[in-house]
């Protein structure tokens, strides 16, 4: 499932709930692909990438990888 909002510090965002209790981030996007509710499958676009929110200092994506309420290394679980 799928939550989408702005916050004038890191624009776009887009969140999405996954399978045991993982959430995953993605922030400073140009457009959001998906509304809240939205269910997503593995490879589909959710959203562009852009330079949203104060704390943007150019085009970029961040990401950001969640377990339980805790942040966690996404290196160590995501093939970049």
């Amino acid at each position: 499932m799928v939550i989408a909002n702005f916050t004038s510090e890191t624009g776009y965002v887009i969140g999405i709930q996954h399978s045991n209790n993982l959430f995953s981030f993605y922030k400073h996007n140009s457009a959001l692909l998906k509304k809240p509710g939205d269910y997503v499958k593995a490879g589909e676009v959710i959203a562009i990438i852009g330079n949203s929110g104060e704390l943007s200092q150019g085009p970029h994506l961040h990401f950001e990888l969640w377990f339980n309420g805790t942040p966690l290394d996404p290196v160590q679980f995501v093939a970049f």
